[in-house]
Formats: C-alpha cells, sequence, structure tokens
C-alpha cells in the first residue's frame, strides 16, 4: 500500500535533518572537493548532494545542490575560481571523513588526514592520489536555493561547476577489474532509512552500487 507524505511525519523528530532525505533515502555519490585557501594550504570537503549533467559535444556540469556559504571550499572556489573533485573508494573513506575533523584555516586537510596530494593538469587545484577519478572542474555559477537558513542554521547555495580534465585509475576502465562500480566503485551517501510511522533507522550512511543485467529496453 502508497502512502503519501506532504508534511513531517511526527515520527521523525529530529529538528536538524531534511526528514524528506531520511524519509526517501536517495543515494548521492560521495567526492572530496579540493582546492587552495588563500593562505596556501590545501582545502578539503567531504561532499555530497551532487549530480552531473551532459549537453553538446564536450560539455559536462556537475551540480553541487547544497554549498554552505561559511565554509572553506565555498570560500576557496570564489577566490580562485577552480577546485577538484576526488572520488573515494571504501578502503580509504576513513581517511576523507578525517578531513571533516582536520578542517582549521591554518591546516594542510589532505595531508592531515592521511592522504597524498598531486597537481592538477588544467587548474591550480590539489588532486588526492589516493582518489581512483579526479574531475578538475572550473566554476559556472551559483544560485540561493533556499529563502530561510540551511543546514544546522549556514545559508546553502547551489553551485554549478564546468568540467575541463578527467584523471582515471586505469584498472577502472574495464569493469572486470576494479572498475567503477561494485565493492571497490564508487561510494553514495544514504541518508539513514527512516520508518516513518514508527521513526526507526536503519543504521545505513554509505554504500556500493552493483551493475544488474541489461534489460533490453523495449519502448513500444
Amino acid at each position: 500500500m502508497k502512502k503519501d507524505f506532504s508534511a513531517r511525519p511526527e515520527n521523525i523528530t529530529e529538528p536538524w535533518c531534511t526528514w524528506q532525505g531520511f524519509l526517501t533515502a536517495v543515494p548521492s555519490l560521495v567526492f572530496v572537493v579540493t582546492g587552495w585557501k588563500s593562505n596556501g594550504k590545501e582545502n578539503a570537503c567531504l561532499q555530497s548532494w551532487s549530480t552531473f549533467a551532459g549537453g553538446g559535444k564536450d560539455e559536462f556540469v556537475c551540480i553541487m545542490s547544497a554549498v554552505s556559504k561559511s565554509g572553506h571550499m565555498y570560500q576557496s572556489l570564489k577566490e580562485t575560481g577552480v577546485c577538484v573533485l576526488n572520488f573515494p573508494s571504501y578502503d580509504i573513506y576513513d581517511r576523507c571523513i578525517k578531513t571533516i575533523g582536520n578542517n582549521d584555516f591554518e591546516t594542510d586537510e589532505i595531508t592531515a588526514a592521511g592522504l597524498t596530494t598531486e597537481k592538477a593538469v588544467k587548474v591550480n587545484a590539489p588532486r588526492i592520489k589516493e582518489c581512483f577519478l579526479n574531475i578538475e572542474c572550473e566554476f559556472l555559477w551559483e544560485h540561493e536555493l533556499f529563502e530561510n537558513a540551511g543546514f544546522f542554521g549556514n545559508h546553502d547555495v547551489t553551485v554549478a561547476l564546468k568540467v575541463v580534465n578527467i584523471c582515471m585509475d586505469s584498472d577502472r576502465y574495464d569493469q572486470s577489474k576494479l572498475g567503477r562500480y561494485g565493492k571497490t566503485g564508487f561510494l553514495y551517501q544514504i541518508d539513514q532509512p527512516t520508518n516513518p510511522e514508527t521513526g526507526e533507522k536503519t543504521p545505513i550512511t554509505h554504500g556500493t552500487i552493483e551493475p544488474g543485467n541489461p534489460i533490453e529496453w523495449i519502448t513500444k
């Protein structure tokens, strides 16, 4: 039986969460946005709630839906106009999480988390060497997403980035090797699936996607 929810269910009580995210538990890619702070130190921001879209011959854009205007990542992006999106697999996720706690302005955030920097090819921003996919980007535009204060009281904006270079580990080309999907591939953020009638949460915070068998497209 399907049920409709137009307002917060009474059993989803956390005031800080978007109840729709916990109700739907729609997954979103996990990556680390890297750049240089104005003092020359490394900046690293663990990010999700984003999507990618291609159009035209060579156009590929990342839309980051919720970027805090009070964070170092937003400040770095506005000052330099560039960044790198670094995609980790599960084996280095614990180090990526440490970028959250090592985020002082005077800290080299990538190095402090136990990760390694390498130079980007097209933009002036550091890449994370251990990540299997690095996407170098230029800032396109930003847009206010909500009129009211966003996550934890900060004002969030939606940011569009233009992809100018892609670097990928060659073992990822072939899905029969490491590939892009499965237990060694892309990580997804999963807001803890919450039962709207009981408030019970399933303690999931991340996951991977297993590729399925092809389904023939019969459109008529």
